[in-house]
């Protein structure tokens, strides 16, 4: 399962807004066949697996356990249902990391495959393999998208200066940053942040896909000739600075994760509404003395700390008592 998990991840940025999902077949303790769901649209993670067995070791098939991050599909979408492909090949075995929460399928393959006289094991490292779909996850149980608050901070706890732009963190630090945009489906900034900055709000240092870009601007006052607007990704602009608003809007959308890069106002209203679920604040290597005080995140302490050039990187997690 650890190595299903593993090939799940590297569909990030790529299966949304399906789920990142990886799958390994295994006969009497050797894998025979693995493989992962790598672009929305094509074959899923049991299919790869599947067809990456050798010819001359289809017949084992039969013999073997199959292990998949994800409840298998059950309906019909962009390929047929991978449980279907798990009955054909007659594979006796089948190792769940944790429930789908789709009501299309939400059990009904676990049910199916029990009575065809299947054995399933369901909930094996299901922590790790939440995780590794969590966006997908986030966006069935709670209705919106998964939300990522990024931010930088000088070592004495500003975010920026009024009216001006500020470079806090390195140029290592804003690679990663770039990398994460090509993640995930897409990224918000205010009003000011957008005239101030004049950010681009695209990948540019990294490579893939451009993320959604989302900017608030309740007055119409920000100018067409912004970065923005340019026409490198597509940009959508809301006129109501209402939370719940735009997060449906990106539901409806099918859009399952949200980076937020704005400034001090736009994320303490996350924060303040409880809409996260990660947060990535860098610290760098400077001191503004005055400024724009950095967000009040909650104080909890981060799943982890890295050294990105000479900038600090801190992951926090929203501390839901309901959630895995």
């Amino acid at each position: 399962m650890r190595r299903a998990i593993q090939l799940a991840s590297l569909g990030l940025g790529k299966a949304a807004p399906n789920p990142c999902v990886g799958s390994v077949i295994v006969y009497e303790d050797r894998i025979i066949g693995e493989g992962f769901h790598r672009l929305y649209g094509t074959a899923h993670a049991e299919v790869n697996a599947v067809n990456s067995v050798k010819a001359a070791e289809r017949h084992l098939l039969s013999k073997s356990t199959i292990y998949v991050t994800l409840e298998p599909c059950h309906h019909y979408g962009k390929t047929p249902p991978c449980v279907d492909l798990i009955l054909e090949n007659k594979i006796p075995k089948v190792i769940i990391g944790c429930r789908d929460p789709n009501p299309k399928v939400g059990g009904k393959s676990i049910e199916k495959l029990k009575q065809n006289g299947v054995e399933v094991t369901v909930g094996i490292l299901e922590k790790d393999c939440w995780e590794v779909a969590k966006r997908f996850m986030t966006f069935f149980t709670k209705k919106r998208p998964y939300i990522i608050l990024k931010y930088a901070k000088s070592k004495d706890g500003f975010i920026g200066k009024l009216n001006k732009q500020v470079w806090i963190t390195g140029s290592q630090s804003k690679r990663l940053v770039h990398k994460w945009r090509n993640e995930e489906g897409s990224i918000l900034v205010g009003t000011n942040t957008a005239a101030i900055d004049n950010p681009s709000l695209t990948n540019r240092l990294w490579y893939g896909k451009n993320p959604l870009r989302l900017v608030i601007d309740t007055k119409g006052k920000l100018n067409l000739n912004l970065n923005l607007f340019d026409d490198k990704a597509e940009t959508k602009v809301f006129k109501n600075s209402a939370i719940e608003l735009m997060l449906k809007a990106l539901s409806d959308l099918k859009i399952n994760s949200l980076i937020v890069e704005g400034g001090a106002t736009l994320l303490n209203s996350f924060i303040e509404k409880g809409l996260w679920d990660e947060a990535r604040v860098f610290t760098g290597n400077c001191y503004l003395e005055d400024g724009i005080a950095a967000p009040n995140l909650p104080k909890n302490e981060p799943i982890e700390t890295k050294i990105i050039g000479q900038d600090k990187l801190e992951i926090f997690k929203f501390q839901d008592t309901n959630s895995h």
